[in-house]
This record gives structure tokens, C-alpha cells and sequence, in this order.
């Protein structure tokens, strides 16, 4: 719109407030050019304007905020118009510029991800990194800010979730006699048991695998422990915080008895936070996620696992190139990265292949089988072979995709989805160049992302508040007050007929899910004793599985651990049912022209589309087009409110997709209940047997119908939050736009011009 595209270009006038002071101006330039340093000349001119633009945006919301509020301070009914808009004044003004990036690095021990983040934010070594296994033991998020030092904070978990712990723990290493005095089968520890004792050993010290749960509970930790369960870390520079953060993400070996205080504290550590100066590589904004392993024992630890993944607008799935053929790991890991695709914020997901410098010359030679050109160096031989890795996965991880999302899902418009990456060759150079090593190429994503994310988000900001504030101009403006207010009655009634129309399209939209999921129940009910058949089984037989049983049980059907693959049971018997409305399910919540009618957001768009034509034309024909200012306020906050509506639906999208393995595992919590207590002789042969009949026992009664059942409540919930949401506020807006001449505008105009001596045109010019 010419009203809008004129606020983003107008300059305020600096002498008219008393912030803009010359040494805070300075200060201030300062700071946000330390903030852009991470950009090219360029796009640093593009995002200081975006900033002056949004900081004076909210500056001139912030001044008519204090105004309004100062003049009805005294008034004891406030009309619930006028509360509507300082409710949308504070909304606005308490904004965050910029909601964080998440970018989760995903991937299996030894992937090479936390050698991966030092290589982008260039600081060799700062996360710990080793040839050894497992190397970082929690979640680790890595972001810059205006901080002057390194900083670290480290979340533990509370009281009360680590004796929920500690209570698995002792449980799963409970050894008793079974009925008549039968012993227990020859207790060979798997890994669920290796890791509990562990984990108690490193907390309490040697002998604390023996103990009960009340007796541990008395004991003292080797460790202190913060009474705020957060410990923060400072320091100058970035291998001084390195060395403090060491103790506390680096996985301790289980052999070492050693270590300080802070080693002590680390079965404790659920989240590790770290804050670096202004960076000239990692733009502000932008959130690092080190995610390892696939979950963890604890239930708070491996919600915070789930939510992290969720919460990520974009997901690199980190692999090792000597493992990205075959293996089962790598496998699971794309497949939880494109459940995120479908149940959480991601947008983006591409395969970073590791190490892509490690390659044997003659062995390379021998199998090559492409062109007909002679290789000179090791160095054309590595970029000759990541370019037919980045081909090869590049068609496998598009034809993956294709098959769970919608045709037109941004990921798939990716023109790469597969990066070769090596961080060892970025520090020393001695195959590849800097640029060959694609740690460059993958900065420059990051700056893209932010770039084009914060040109969205001022556009729109300075969008919400240029129509808002146009509001003030029509206060003094009653003439044809009552003619208005007769053709707002009449676009009310056109809202509730096109509100009737949406909730039957949303119905109709929803209506697609039904055949696919009944179809998927079929499937899941021919096929989940062998499913569960295939889960119950392992290669070594009950050896040390009897442990890992346990915990699964102990855990309602799951268990993640630091070295094994993720088991969910839950997960694994609703999968037939998952592949059946993946693809329709991911059409539903998609953005983008609606094709058959089954996409949710393009009706939401459809509704907005034709409430904003509806106040256009009763805005020529009430004689608007000469004072456009009421009817561009109604179509902006129609945009605003609808637009809303969006981040909504994405956040009860993940209830609505996990509402069928939440049910299953609701459903057969008494017999992993009953499992969990088994000892004695055969006692892992008893467990898979309850857990057989249990499940067999819940399938009969309809378990599969009620997961089916409970995910069309959890659609319904959302159309009937969607249609409240647009009642209530559109209401309300029109009530605002629309009072009749003894109404809003004139206690505005009285309230608004009288008592704090505001000159719209005034308002107008400086915005």
C-alpha cells in the first residue's frame, strides 16, 4: 500500500525526543555495527536500515501507548474497544525484534558435530571434541550477543526430576529372588545397566550401584550443587571458557575414577547454553544446537530432546562419510529429522556429510568406475568423489522427502540438500582450500536465513503498526458517523457468514486424514505383532537385553540411549499408521495455494481475502477512498489477527501428530507397569510375554480406535480455536472501527486530543 511504503521510507524527527542524545546515538550505531559484523558491506546497510526503521516504529507505538494510558488513568469503566487497542499497542510494542533461528546439528556419536560448530564460529577446540566415542554428553546451544565475554550458563536438572531419576536408576539395577527363592537369570549388564551404574558411581561414588533408593537419597553427592540449579561461567576469552565448560559436556569415561567437583555434578546437566561476544561469524540471532545421541534415560532430559528438535526451523543431519551408506543410525536420524519436518517448526532440513576429506588414494583408484579423465592429486580425487556423493544423496534424501511431504514443501525447492564438509581440512588446508571445505558455504546460509527473516518480520511489524496508528486520524472525523456504523452491521453479518464458511472448510479440509487413517489402522492391526516380535528380539538373545527390557518398561515403552539406537515401542506399533497419513497429513498443515482443498492455511488466507475485498468496497462506497486511513486500519489488523492464527496452528500441530502414540502408550501403561516388576528366573522371557499379552489384550479392545478417536478430537479442538480466535477478535476490532457517534470516537477524541494534546497530522508525519 502508497500509505505504508511512505511510513517505511519517512524519517522522524530526532529533536522532537529527548533519546536521541548525540553520546547514546553514538553508543548505540556502535553496537548494532559490532552486531552486523558476521555480514558483507552490503547486507549490513540492508539490515542497519531495518533496525532504524523498527526502532523508530516502536518508539512512536511506545509514545501513543503512554498517551492513551495516561488518559484513561483515571476512568473506571474503560470500554473494551479502547482496551483492544492498548492491549494491541502493548502486543506490539513488547514484540521481540526477532524470534531466535534454531539450526539443530543432528547426528550419532562421532558425527563430528561439535567440531563442526567450531569450525563455523572459528574457535578450534572450544567444544569439546576427541577420536573417542561420545564426546559431548548433553544438549549444547551456541549463539552470539552483546555480551563483552565468553559466558556459559549450564541448567541441571531440579530436585525433584533427578529423584525421578535416581528412582529408574535403583529400579533397573534391583536384584531380589523370585517366587519359591528362585534366583535371578545370570545378570550379564547390558547397556541400560552399564549407564545406570555410571551414571550413580560418578554422583555418589564407588558402591552406589548397591544401594537402595532411600539409602541414596540420604547419601551426599561428591559434587556441590547450586541451590538455583544454574551454574554460570565467564571469561575473557574463548579456550579460558572452553576449559571451564570441559568438565561439564564432555561424556567422562566409565573406567575414570578421577576429576573434579564439576565432573561429579555431570548425570545433573540437562542443558548447556553458551553466549559468545559479538561474532564476525555467527550473526545475532542465530542459535547453534549441538543435539546428540537419540534421547536420554531421563524423562525431562529426553522431552527437552523432542522439544529442541521440534523447535528448529532448520535441521542438519550430521553424518559421517564412512557412514552414510547402510547404516541404521543414519537411517533413524533422517527419518526423526522429517518427523520434525511434519510435527514442529522445520522448514529446512539438508545432509551435512563429515570428514569428507578422509579418502584412500589407491583403494579410490581401483573402484573408480566416472570419466575417463586421470586423477593427479588426492585433492581431485576427494572433490571428484563428494561431488557423486552430493548427486547420489542428494536424489535419495529428495525421493525420502517426496514421500512424507507435500510436493510443494520449501525443503524440496532446495537447490542443495546435501553439503561435504570438513572441519579438520578448514584448520589445516593441506588437501583442501578453505572454500572446498564448505564450512564458508554453510555461514553463508546461515547469514541468508537471518537476512531474509528479519526483512520479513519489520516489513510486517512496520505493516501492524503504520494501521493501528492510522487509527488516531479518524478520531476527529464524525461526519457520516451513522452511515458507517449501518454498513459495519452489515459487514458483520457477511464475518458470521464467512466464518460458517471457513469452519466448513477446515471441516472439509480435515475430512481428507479420515480415509488414510482408517486404512493405517487396518495396517497397524494386521501387522503389530510382528512389529513388536521384530522390537522384543535381539541378535545376542537375552543377554544384557533383559536390563534394557526393564527400562523400556520403566519408561512407558521407550528407552534412549547414548550408544544404541532409540527404542519406542509406542512409536514402532502406530508406524503402519504414520505411513499411511504422513503425506496427507503433511498437505493439511502446508502453506501455499490450495490445490485440493485439503491444505489449512490457504482457506485461512481465502477468509482474510475476502473480508479485506468486502471492507474495500464498503469503504469506496461510504466514501473511504478520500480518507483511507479507517479502512487500510481494518485491513491491516484482518492480516495481523488471521496472521497469528498461523503460529497457532504450528503449535498444536506436534500435540495433533504425537496424539496417536500418546494414546498407544496411555493405553498399555499397566502392562509396562506389570513388566517392569518381573524378576526372578526367566524373567526377560516373562516380561515380552506380559508385554505380548498386554498389547494383544488393548488391540481387542479397541486400543487402535481409540488413538484414531483421539487424534479427530485433538483436529476438532483446533477448528474450534481457530473460529474463537477469529469471533473474538474480529469482533472486537470491528466494534472498534465502528461506534456509533456518542461512542469510541467521540470518548477518544475527547479522552486522546483533550488531555494529551495529540495532533494526528502531527503523529502521521513523524511516523
Amino acid at each position: 500500500m502508497a500509505e505504508t511504503e511512505d511510513f517505511l521510507i519517512r524519517e522522524l524527527h530526532p529533536e522532537d525526543d529527548d533519546i536521541f542524545k548525540e553520546p547514546m546515538r553514538k553508543r548505540r550505531r556502535s553496537d548494532r555495527d559490532q552486531r552486523f559484523r558476521a555480514f558483507p558491506s552490503v547486507e549490513q546497510s540492508a539490515l542497519k536500515e531495518y533496525e532504524k526503521l523498527e526502532s523508530r516504529t516502536r518508539r512512536v507505538l511506545s509514545n501513543t501507548y503512554q498517551k492513551l494510558i495516561q488518559s484513561v488513568f483515571l476512568d473506571d469503566n474503560i470500554p473494551n474497544s479502547i482496551k483492544y487497542l492498548i492491549n494491541r499497542l502493548l502486543a506490539l510494542i513488547e514484540k521481540p525484534s526477532l524470534d531466535p533461528i534454531y539450526i539443530g546439528l543432528f547426528g550419532s556419536t562421532g558425527a563430528g558435530k561439535s567440531s563442526l560448530i567450531n569450525a563455523i564460529i572459528r574457535q578450534a577446540m572450544f567444544l569439546p571434541v576427541s577420536g573417542e566415542s561420545i564426546c559431548t554428553s548433553c544438549i549444547v546451544q551456541v549463539s552470539s550477543g552483546c555480551c563483552e565475554q565468553y559466558e556459559a550458563k549450564i541448567h541441571l536438572l531440579s530436585d525433584q526430576e533427578w529423584k525421578e531419576e535416581l528412582k529408574n536408576l535403583t529400579t533397573l539395577l534391583h536384584r531380589t529372588e523370585g517366587p519359591g527363592g528362585e534366583e535371578e537369570d545370570a545378570w550379564d549388564r547390558g547397556d541400560a545397566a552399564e549407564e545406570a551404574v555410571w551414571k550413580l558411581q560418578m554422583f555418589y561414588g564407588n558402591g552406589a550401584e548397591g544401594k537402595s533408593y532411600e539409602e541414596l537419597l540420604r547419601a551426599k553427592p561428591r559434587g556441590k550443587i547450586p541451590t538455583s540449579r544454574v551454574i554460570s561461567l565467564k571469561a575473557e576469552e574463548a579456550g579460558e571458557l572452553s576449559v571451564k565448560l570441559d568438565p561439564y559436556i564432555r561424556t567422562q569415561r566409565r573406567d575414570w575414577d578421577g576429576g573434579s567437583a564439576e565432573t561429579h555434578i555431570w548425570p545433573l546437566i540437562k542443558l548447556v547454553e553458551v553466549t559468545l561476544p559479538k561474532s564476525e561469524l555467527i550473526p545475532e540471532g542465530v542459535v547453534l544446537v549441538d543435539i546428540p545421541g537419540t534421547g536420554d534415560f531421563n524423562s525431562k532430559r529426553d522431552e527437552m530432546w523432542k522439544k529442541t528438535i521440534d523447535k528448529c526451523s532448520v535441521i542438519w543431519v550430521i553424518s559421517d562419510i564412512e557412514r552414510i551408506s547402510g547404516g541404521r543410525a543414519h537411517e533413524d536420524l533422517l527419518n526423526e529429522s522429517m518427523k520434525a519436518c511434519q510435527r514442529g517448526f522445520c522448514r529446512d532440513l539438508a545432509l551435512v556429510v563429515t570428514k569428507s576429506d578422509k579418502l584412500h588414494l589407491p583403494e579410490y583408484l581401483r573402484e573408480r568406475k566416472v570419466g575417463n579423465e586421470a586423477i593427479q592429486s588426492q585433492r581431485e580425487a576427494v572433490l571428484e568423489r563428494n561431488e557423486m556423493i552430493k548427486l547420489q544423496r542428494n536424489k535419495i534424501l529428495k525421493d525420502k522427502l517426496k514421500r512424507k511431504l507435500p510436493a510443494d514443501s520449501r525443503v524440496l525447492e532446495a537447490s542443495e540438500l546435501v553439503y561435504t564438509v570438513s572441519a579438520q581440512e578448514y584448520w589445516q588446508q593441506a588437501v583442501l582450500t578453505e572454500e572446498e571445505t564448505e564450512i564458508p558455504k554453510l555461514r553463508e546460509y546461515i547469514r541468508r536465513r537471518l537476512l531474509d527473516k528479519k526483512k520479513r518480520t519489520v516489513t510486517k511489524y512496520v505493516t501492524e503498526a503504520f494501521g493501528l496508528l492510522l487509527l488516531t486520524d479518524s478520531f476527529s472525523c464524525t461526519d457520516h458517523m451513522q452511515n458507517e456504523y449501518l454498513h459495519m452491521s452489515g459487514l458483520r453479518r457477511f464475518v458470521e457468514e464467512k466464518i460458517q464458511l471457513l469452519e466448513k472448510a477446515i471441516d472439509q479440509c480435515f475430512a481428507h486424514i479420515a480415509r488414510p487413517l482408517q486404512e493405517g489402522i487396518w495396517n497397524a492391526r494386521s501387522s503389530y505383532r510382528r512389529i513388536l516380535g521384530a522390537c522384543l528380539v535381539r541378535s545376542r538373545g537375552n543377554q544384557g537385553f533383559h536390563q534394557t527390557l526393564k527400562a523400556v518398561c520403566l519408561k512407558n515403552g521407550i528407552y534412549a540411549s547414548r550408544t544404541l539406537s532409540r527404542i519406542d515401542l509406542n512409536e514402532a506399533i502406530t508406524q503402519p499408521i504414520y505411513e499411511q497419513i504422513d503425506p496427507i497429513f503433511g498437505r493439511i498443515f502446508r502453506s501455499g495455494k490450495p490445490t485440493d482443498g485439503s491444505a489449512l492455511i490457504p482457506h485461512i488466507d481465502a477468509f482474510k481475502l475476502s473480508l479485506q475485498e468486502k471492507m474495500t468496497e464498503i469503504g469506496i462506497r461510504n466514501g473511504w477512498k478520500y480518507d483511507s486511513y479507517k479502512n487500510t486500519f481494518l485491513i491491516q489488523e484482518i492480516s495481523a489477527i488471521l496472521g497469528g492464527l498461523e503460529e497457532h496452528i504450528l503449535r498444536k500441530k506436534r500435540k495433533i501428530y504425537e496424539s496417536l502414540t500418546t494414546s498407544v502408550q496411555n493405553d498399555l501403561k499397566p502392562c509396562y507397569e506389570e513388566a517392569a516388576q518381573i524378576t526372578g528366573k526367566k524373567a526377560c522371557e516373562r516380561m515380552k510375554d506380559v508385554l505380548r499379552r498386554g498389547v494383544d489384550r488393548q488391540v481387542a479392545e479397541g486400543m487402535f480406535e481409540r488413538a484414531q478417536e483421539r487424534m479427530q478430537h485433538q483436529f476438532q479442538q483446533l477448528k474450534n480455536g481457530i473460529t474463537e480466535k477469529v469471533k473474538g477478535s474480529i469482533a472486537t476490532m470491528l466494534t472498534l472501527a465502528s461506534s456509533p457517534g456518542d461512542g469510541l470516537y467521540k470518548e477518544l477524541a475527547a479522552l486522546f486530543l483533550r488531555r494529551c494534546h495529540v495532533d494526528p497530522a502531527t503523529v502521521t508525519s513523524s511516523s
